[in-house]
């Protein structure tokens, strides 16, 4: 038997609002996440790409995010 797990609250584009939360910008991040996932099944999705990808979705944060992100990992560390 599979295991079930609950529903997750979507943006209205379909994404998870955990994956947009904290972004400058929701809708851009929202379209990039779904154009990077479309570009995954496909096969087309190069190492090179994946790494600026990564690149621009750090830099994507505020400045509020970023600080209570670094209160937990601190938290944890301890």
């Amino acid at each position: 038997m599979p295991r079930k797990f609950p529903k997750q609250p979507k943006t209205k584009g379909g994404v998870n609002t955990k994956y947009v939360r904290g972004a400058k910008n929701p809708k851009a991040q929202e379209a990039e996440i779904k154009s990077t996932a479309k570009k995954y099944r496909e096969g087309k999705l190069t190492k090179a790409e994946m790494e600026r990808i990564a690149k621009r979705r750090s830099k994507n944060v505020t400045k509020s995010y970023k600080k209570a992100s670094e209160k937990r990992r601190k938290k944890i560390s301890k």
